[in-house]
């Protein structure tokens, strides 16, 4: 081997050598707040105040997950918060899609309107009390669709739907109708099938919105416990942890319970619950954010 080979071969190892550490590094850095967290929320909460805790529990215990498990509003909203999600999901991607289809069809005359217009939302908002006038005047408020309802159609993801039709081929739509599909038949047997990449994103933005929200359940349906949402009873046992237990509305024992827990391991605990499900979904949905599926689909 020559001396020039040599010292190819050498400088090659190192760069691959510094990958590897940069790589080490960066995956560190990005696993460790996660660690961290639910490190805290698997160690005893008395424990926890004392601080000096990274990414292993020094007192390993799930008290924290049963004291979060013992409230009596818990599993109703697991239950509410995973049929918005599902429900919400569902129907916001069939929107969204539906009208970035007609929004991408170019004998379609009014589709500079309609952009125009639905660019205006992603600046103007009417507010908080409008919104609210209009949620009551619709007959929304106590109901389960005042989750759905008013995030069916977003601007942001009827754009990124549009923009990814538009770079499919146009001659798929024109084989299709030269076949006698008609517009509906286009969009859910040819255009659906080869946007799953940008429906696959669009979905995990859709899913992890609801999955959040709690704000929503507060304001329209605070009043109406049978429509309680995951995030709004963990809000509520964490405002209960930081005053003491003091505005509990269980059992005095479960009062004295939270009140000795440490408010910074429920919330760990609680990051850790409202975390976990989009993590266990996020590597099924990401197979699909990589590379688009028409190519070789039309030769010209």
């Amino acid at each position: 081997m020559t001396n020039k080979a040599f010292n190819a071969t050498r400088s090659e190892k190192l760069f691959d050598l510094f990958n590897y550490i940069l790589m080490a590094l960066i995956v560190v850095l990005t696993l460790y707040p996660f660690l961290n967290v639910l490190a805290i929320s698997l160690n005893n909460s008395t424990d926890t105040v004392r601080g000096g805790i990274y990414i292993w529990p020094r007192q390993f215990t799930l008290e924290n997950y049963k004291t979060i498990f013992q409230y009596d509003g818990l599993l109703q909203g697991l239950q509410i918060s995973i049929l918005r999600t599902l429900v919400g999901t569902v129907l916001g991607l069939i929107c969204a899609s539906m009208l970035a289809f007609t929004l991408s069809r170019v004998e379609f005359r009014a589709r500079k309107f309609i952009s125009t217009f639905l660019a205006l939302t992603m600046y103007f908002s009417g507010g908080m009390v409008p919104v609210f006038i209009l949620m009551r005047d619709l007959h929304l408020l106590g109901s389960f669709w005042v989750y759905i309802f008013p995030g069916l159609i977003s601007a942001f993801n009827v754009f990124v739907i549009r923009s990814f039709m538009d770079g499919l081929p146009y001659a798929l739509q024109e084989s299709a109708k030269l076949d006698g599909a008609n517009d509906f038949t286009i969009y859910w047997k040819i255009i659906l099938p080869l946007c799953k990449p940008v429906l696959a994103t669009i979905a995990l933005f859709l899913a992890v919105g609801q999955w959040n929200a709690w704000f929503d359940t507060y304001l329209y349906n605070g009043g109406a416990p049978q429509w309680t949402t995951l995030q709004y009873e963990l809000m509520k046992i964490l405002q209960s942890t930081q005053q003491g237990g003091s505005s509990m509305t269980n059992s005095n024992d479960m009062a004295k319970q939270m009140a000795q827990i440490s408010p910074e391991s429920i919330k760990m605990a609680i990051t850790i619950m409202v975390t976990l499900p989009i993590l266990m979904v996020y590597p099924f949905l990401q197979k699909y954010f990589v590379g688009g599926m028409t190519l070789g689909a039309v030769k010209s």
